[in-house]
């Protein structure tokens, strides 16, 4: 789709349009019924015109699907706009460079950049995650891409011809609907890295309560956060009301009172799905009385007369929003709110919820692990030189190896070490992201996490940004996390001392222009 003629891009940008878009989420397979089902119900939808685009999802659930790009193609040739989904977890950062120039070729410019869910069991067990890159990587070097046509590196024959511009149009994703606060607070927290990275619009993650979709609009707002924002309202059926309701969809949550409701609905003759069609478009009236810029719909097993059905019922209810908001206050009692609630409307106040600071501790493993960091690693460190001369000189010797080993057996014993090469601990309030997050994630948390826990280990492992929140919280460092750009790993560096690395200025921290253009934006 050519830039002027992107009826999205035009409608984002447009404050008096409210832009709507539909998310289709293909299984296995690519000539089955269902997928048959998906491209009749996006021809209805190119007819009827009130979609901007249709949002097409990559291996969602962390099955295998079929590719969104394919599905996009054929459905863009029926007339209608679409957006693919762009996951971090199925590819390195040389594959999706290389799906990039590929859907750029066929016009394929709009994206949804996530970090995706994690693999499920597929073909002879589980398949090897990748996440190469994170979303703000992916965001940085798309922003790169779109203004010189290709990524620049050194030494790179291929990279000699300079292309013209591409134009792709960056979607992110935020949740509003998180439980306690370190995981609330850093949603917010990585939004902000994610529009310094070049992110042009956000939809919300799924949720059920006007107050939190409020609370997003009222901080975007307040922190100057000008992106469009889109809401989201999902139609679930009652096998995934209960996927969600038992936690196996992560970042997705049906509260008790709202499950309960669904319950009660589920036994009239149609099994509740007009009054989860009514929801629906009780929501959308909210969204646009709120001031969204627009909402995105999805839902399992929905008809082009279902979507009909919500959008003329909202319609009609736009009038009287507010009286809506009641019926749409499904939020665990003890979820943290940013702000505090406005019990005349029953959305926010613009004061701020308070969120007490305990004092912080006279020593702790992360006072002590900064203190060796500033002496021994930082150039003004009183033990800098020394540390520097020692170390360089010793990797010119037979001692390289026992140095690596050495260092190595020291931080996996402080921190899970895992040897990497290229060392980011105190930029993480040491903590280590390659054995603490599942899905190696530097620059911010992932949307999956419930209670503090990580989705992929729920009960046994925290999510390290809850950990790294409370852990800076008392020293009033955690808005660190607002701003700044860790790079991608550099695999080059594996299992090398990252001592050296640092007194070279060989890691990628040091090395990485990216880095620094994007710490100039800031």
């Amino acid at each position: 789709m050519e830039l002027y003629k992107s009826r999205l891009r035009r409608s984002l940008k447009d404050p008096k349009e409210f832009t709507l878009t539909f998310e289709l989420v293909p299984g296995r397979g690519g000539r089955t019924q269902e997928i048959n089902r998906i491209v009749n119900l996006a021809k209805d939808i190119a007819a009827d015109g009130r979609f901007q685009a249709l949002s097409i999802t990559e291996n969602a659930g962390g099955q295998p699907a079929l590719s969104p790009e394919t599905l996009g193609t054929e459905i863009q040739a029926m007339g209608s706009e679409v957006i693919i989904h762009l996951s971090c977890k199925d590819k390195n950062r040389n594959e999706m460079e290389s799906l990039l120039f590929g859907w750029d070729r066929h016009n394929l410019h709009n994206l949804l950049i996530i970090a995706g869910d994690f693999p499920k069991e597929g073909y002879c067990g589980y398949p090897k995650p990748v996440f190469d890159l994170d979303t703000i990587h992916v965001l940085d070097m798309i922003s790169s891409i779109n203004k010189k046509g290709q990524l620049q590196e050194k030494k790179s024959i291929a990279s000699a011809e300079h292309g013209p511009s591409i134009p792709f149009l960056k979607g992110v994703v935020v949740s509003p609907f998180k439980m306690l606060e370190a995981e609330l607070v850093m949603q917010y927290y990585k939004l902000h890295r994610k529009i310094s990275a070049g992110a042009d619009f956000v939809i919300t993650q799924l949720g059920y309560e006007a107050r939190k979709f409020h609370e997003l609009l009222q901080y975007m707002k307040q922190h100057q956060l000008n992106i469009p924002v889109l809401g989201n309202v999902f139609i679930p059926s009652l096998k995934v009301v209960e996927l969600m309701h038992e936690g196996k969809l992560p970042g997705c949550l049906i509260p008790d009172s709202l499950y309960e409701q669904i319950q009660w609905e589920a036994r009239t003759v149609d099994k509740g799905k007009k009054a989860r069609l009514v929801r629906a478009a009780k929501l959308l009236a909210v969204l646009k009385g709120l001031g969204y810029d627009g909402a995105h719909i999805g839902g399992p097993a929905l008809t082009f007369s279902d979507l009909d059905f919500v959008l003329n019922t909202a319609e009609k209810m736009e009038a009287d929003w507010q009286s809506l908001i009641p019926d749409l206050a499904f939020c665990p009692a003890d979820a943290f709110h940013h702000y505090e609630k406005d019990h005349a409307t029953g959305l926010n106040t613009e004061k701020e919820t308070p969120r007490p600071v305990r004092s912080p501790p006279w020593i702790s493993a992360y006072s002590f692990s900064h203190w060796v960091h500033k002496v021994a690693f930082e150039p003004d460190g009183a033990l800098y030189d020394i540390c520097r001369k020692t170390c360089l000189r010793l990797d010119e010797t037979r001692l390289r190896g026992p140095l690596t080993t050495f260092e190595y057996i020291t931080k996996a014993a402080l921190f899970g070490c895992q040897n990497c090469g290229d060392c980011t601990l105190e930029r993480l309030a040491f903590l280590c992201p390659q054995s603490r997050c599942a899905k190696y994630l530097l620059n911010g948390p992932c949307g999956g996490s419930h209670k503090g826990w990580c989705e992929v280990y729920p009960g046994r492992k925290s999510c390290v940004y809850v950990l790294a929140y409370n852990r800076l919280k008392p020293y009033g460092l955690e808005k660190k996390f607002t701003s700044g750009f860790i790079p991608p790993r550099n695999w080059y560096l594996n299992n090398t001392s990252s001592w050296v690395n640092l007194y070279r200025r060989a890691d990628n921290f040091s090395t990485s222009q990216t880095s620094a253009d994007f710490c100039k934006k800031k």
